[in-house]
């Protein structure tokens, strides 16, 4: 399903049904959880393009591992309506994601790391015009190596959603993953036990598990950086997939060797070409 694009029909009736689906995705209310320790020098890009967004129904969810190099300074000085901020000591990334699942009041979610950044100011509106379809839309994403050059090192351009999803070695980028409420509320937490891929983990319940229809926004969501805990070098990217393996052992009943263990990092091997 392509979600880009909303097509637009002579009838009356369906002037109207466009018209009801455009009121009611412009008052769907989107928290974006960001997640940070310490990021000072990427996390401006971060702010900058969430409040850039046309949608105008969002709140940016900023939970902080209690940083000590101006990362506070930063968020503190977007003080506005829509944005909240906890700081305080936590176990990790996952630990925090779910911090941020607790305070989060909107109608959708999704996350946006602290040195990524919005491709461009209308993806919070494609991400709420998809949600009035499904329950569940992701996207394609840009690897950049900064955000002021937007140099693009590798291109992941999303495909629906295969028969055998995540068996197949398919995955969507968790940067441009976004749900409805009842979708985080019935998923529940991110697994701590993992340590670089729960949120691999996470998505593969929300799309595998429960029969939430999924989404593709033919759109790039989301810059990037390189460098990240499953971007950032050879050892991380074999964790990852041993993680991901053992979430696909626990969920999909897959052997101690399975497909998508070849498949998945295989598929990548397209995004820099």
């Amino acid at each position: 399903m392509n979600l880009s694009i909303v097509g637009s029909t002579k009838s009356i009736s369906g002037l109207l049904r466009s018209e009801l689906q455009n009121v009611v995705h412009r008052l769907v209310k989107i928290s974006v959880l960001t997640v940070c320790r310490n990021s000072a020098a990427t996390i401006r890009q971060a702010l900058d393009s969430f409040f850039a967004q046309e949608h105008a129904e969002k709140e940016l969810v900023v939970v902080d591992g209690a940083s000590f190099d101006g990362t506070l300074d930063i968020v503190r000085s977007y003080a506005t309506d829509g944005l909240i901020l906890v700081s305080e000591p936590d176990k990790g990334m996952y630990d925090a994601l779910n911090k941020a699942l607790t305070i989060a009041s909107g109608d959708a979610v999704g996350v946006l790391n602290s040195d990524d950044a919005f491709h461009d100011d209308s993806v919070l509106g494609r991400v709420a015009q998809g949600l009035t379809f499904c329950d569940i839309v992701h996207g394609h994403l840009n690897f950049v190596d900064d955000h002021d050059r937007k140099r693009v090192s590798r291109r992941w351009r999303a495909e629906p959603r295969p028969a055998n999803g995540f068996r197949s070695g398919w995955m969507p980028a968790h940067p441009t993953f976004y749900v409805r409420r009842k979708v985080a509320e019935i998923v529940g937490p991110f697994d701590l036990s993992l340590k670089v891929a729960s949120d691999y983990d996470w998505m593969l319940r929300a799309v595998e598990l429960y029969g939430f229809q999924t989404g593709l926004i033919d759109h790039v969501m989301v810059d990037m950086m390189l460098g990240g805990k499953s971007t950032g070098g050879l050892r991380s990217k074999i964790e990852h997939n041993i993680e991901a393996l053992r979430s696909r052992r626990k969920w999909l009943r897959a052997g101690t060797v399975d497909f998508a263990l070849i498949a998945k990092p295989a598929r990548k091997l397209t995004q820099f070409i």
